[in-house]
């Protein structure tokens, strides 16, 4: 018994993205751990896997990466703009360390947040909120920085009026010679950002799936709720907004690296992100499922090394 031969009937029977080849995905999940870094017919020449073994190397090897994009701008007198995430978050801790060590001037970066809770008009959480995205940045990244910070004109942040101006202010720095940076998580539901799987049932081709910058007011799969309220929000579901302010693959798929991260474990064995790291990487490019993109572009993710499995809990 299991998911594919008891879910005909089920409240579960429509509940997932009527695009998920439900086999596939635990075709995806069923090879070895040790073959995770193999290499795929559509990935990227420069896409790359890095493995960690607990959270705190997990952490640095990342916030090493934000860092050394940074420095390496920088040194070549080259703008940078990032999208960034809020979360994982411990990798933000060791870009600034690394950024004060090596006493990196960061005027030459330019931030967008991928993302931020709203209501159904769009409407953003006040920054000075704890649990808003744009609060959570500052104290994490721009604040600590301190003199060598991000200038504050510099930061773009996902509210009604100013995530519609991210296409032209991107465009605009790459059309100067900037470096598009994209970090990265990747959800339960295989989405990046807030773009989520089901998005794609509105678009007839690939192709036209592709453009859309941004989505206001966003309305987000029950399973990224649940996420957040576990890995956010103390497992108290009340508190999750249902809908969010979010960049599209219009942006994103435009990066000239990504650097993702994968820290989705609990403890005593337990995980929610092994399934999404698999799929992402064997499924092959695929709209209904947004995170199969970003093995096609230059870049690495970094992964806990728990996350590889073996995926099984089989009864005896």
């Amino acid at each position: 018994m299991d998911f594919l031969s008891t879910v005909k009937g089920s409240m579960l029977e429509n509940f997932y993205p009527a695009g998920w080849d439900m086999a596939k995905i635990d075709a995806c999940c069923s090879n070895a751990p040790e073959t995770i870094e193999d290499r795929q017919p559509w990935w990227n020449k420069d896409f790359n896997l890095k493995a960690a073994d607990n959270v705190s190397e997990f952490d640095m090897i990342l916030g090493h990466e934000i860092a050394m994009e940074i420095k390496n701008c920088r040194d070549e007198g080259r703008k940078l703009a990032m999208i960034l995430p809020v979360g994982p978050m411990g990798m933000y801790k060791w870009a600034v360390f690394f950024l004060k060590e090596w006493k990196v001037k960061c005027d030459h970066v330019y931030g967008f947040n991928m993302d931020e809770w709203t209501d159904a008009e769009g409407n953003t959480l006040d920054a000075s909120c704890s649990g808003s995205f744009q609060n959570a940045m500052e104290n994490a990244f721009y604040n600590p920085l301190g003199e060598l910070t991000i200038p504050v004109s510099q930061r773009n942040f996902a509210t009604k009026d100013n995530l519609p101006t991210y296409p032209e202010k991107i465009a605009a720095l790459k059309a100067e010679g900037a470096k598009l940076v994209t970090v990265f998580g990747i959800g339960r539901m295989m989405h990046i950002a807030f773009w989520e799987p089901h998005f794609a049932a509105e678009f007839d081709s690939v192709e036209e799936w592709k453009k859309p910058c941004y989505r206001i007011a966003a309305k987000i799969h029950p399973l990224t709720v649940e996420q957040n309220a576990m890995t956010s929000f103390k497992s108290r579901t009340t508190l999750v907004p249902c809908r969010a302010n979010t960049v599209g693959p219009g942006l994103f798929l435009q990066s000239d690296k990504v650097i993702g991260g994968c820290d989705g474990t609990f403890s005593r064995g337990m995980q929610w992100q092994g399934m999404s790291l698999w799929t992402t990487l064997r499924y092959g490019p695929d709209m209904w499922i947004p995170s199969t993109f970003m093995p096609t572009l230059p870049g690495v993710i970094v992964y806990l090394s728990e996350l590889a499995g073996p995926l099984t809990a089989e009864c005896n």
